[in-house]
């Protein structure tokens, strides 16, 4: 089934509606779930609608939440989130980092007692396009073994960062620091699709091709991405004084319950450290010089961070976003309550 991204953004913030949330919210969770549909990162797309409106039905998303947001020096805060929709609070705490490194050059804002955000990628183009370069990093539940490890510890602890250019191209790289996001393992289940067997382990440790079971995650480059997935819980958990690694809790368990996650956004505006054009124009230099590198046998070609989601986008503009046929049907119908995931291991579906 293929929708036009404007058709596919209706669909789904007249589901979150439905669900519970007022209109603004909704806007902005399916804004964010749009971009990563229309990118090609179905795994954070329509494919989370499902349980969003679950989570929300049942009471475990605040529905009108009190954000607070509380500057704690020249160039930190921490954003409140009520438990309320972590796009929102997300894309509001990156609105008040930015505002922030206009100020003082740098922000830090962390966000507390959020639920999930969606692509990371999303926040950090907000600041791109108004000429900064940021980061943005927050914690998960459990799915990943430790390098060395048979049990889940950490979560996929995603990063992302960007940074403008002179022209109209942004450097947009989001990242989970597992070899593949568990979005990537719905996906897969959602188009009854193998995975290849460097992505996840089952319950014995070994590695699996069959997405259904998938008992734990690995880390991207072994112990690499185990450091990589500590260093995101530290600065987007401990550092905000919300739980850590194996205490964080799940996202697919009891739905009536907020998750109380933490996420963290580093603002930087380059115009305090050197000649804003400059910079911009160094960026524009490297992108031109990386599409003139001679690519490898079988690539065809050298690729910025984003680039290809760009030329995703315009083939969706034309074609269509490609979206599963259940979740289209989902998406159109009246139902919000299908109990898929009430009370079952964050693995089982």
């Amino acid at each position: 089934m293929r929708v036009s991204k404007e058709e596919l953004f209706n669909l789904m913030k007249q589901k979150f509606i439905k669900a519970g949330l007022n209109e603004g919210a909704a806007h902005d969770v399916a804004d964010v779930l749009t971009y990563a549909d229309y990118r090609g990162i179905h795994s954070h797309g329509a494919v989370r609608v499902e349980y969003y409106s679950e989570r929300i039905a049942k009471g475990g998303i605040t529905t009108n939440p009190n954000y607070t947001f509380e500057q704690t020096g020249p160039a930190s805060a921490v954003f409140h989130g009520d438990n309320g929709p972590g796009h929102q609070i997300a894309k509001q705490a990156m609105e008040k980092a930015i505002e922030m490194a206009k100020k003082s050059g740098i922000a830090v804002v962390g966000m507390k007692n959020t639920s999930h955000s969606g692509a990371l990628g999303y926040f950090v183009e907000m600041a791109a396009e108004q000429d900064m370069v940021a980061l943005s990093m927050c914690q998960s539940d459990p799915m990943v073994v430790p390098f060395g490890g048979t049990e889940p510890y950490f979560g996929t602890n995603p990063i992302a960062y960007s940074a403008p250019s002179a022209d109209d191209r942004i450097i947009t790289f989001d990242m989970a620091t597992t070899v593949q996001a568990w979005g990537k393992i719905l996906d897969a289940r959602s188009k009854n699709a193998s995975i290849p067997d460097t992505w996840a382990v089952d319950a014995t440790g070994a590695p699996t091709t069959n997405a259904r079971d998938v008992h734990a995650l690995l880390p991207i480059a072994g112990p690499k991405g185990y450091g990589l997935m500590m260093m995101v819980d530290i600065l987007s958990g401990s550092l905000l004084g919300v739980p850590h690694g194996i205490h964080v809790s799940s996202m697919y368990q009891d739905l009536t319950k907020g998750r109380d996650l933490g996420q963290i956004h580093i603002v930087i505006n380059p115009a305090y450290f050197t000649d804003l054009n400059a910079f911009k124009l160094q960026i524009t230099t490297m992108l031109n010089e990386l599409k003139t590198q001679p690519a490898a046998e079988g690539y065809g070609e050298i690729y910025y961070p984003g680039e290809r989601g760009i030329l995703r986008s315009k083939e969706y503009d034309e074609e269509g976003i490609e979206i599963v046929d259940d979740i289209y049907n989902y998406l159109v119908s009246d139902d919000i309550h299908y109990d898929r995931y009430h009370g079952k291991n964050r693995f089982a579906e």
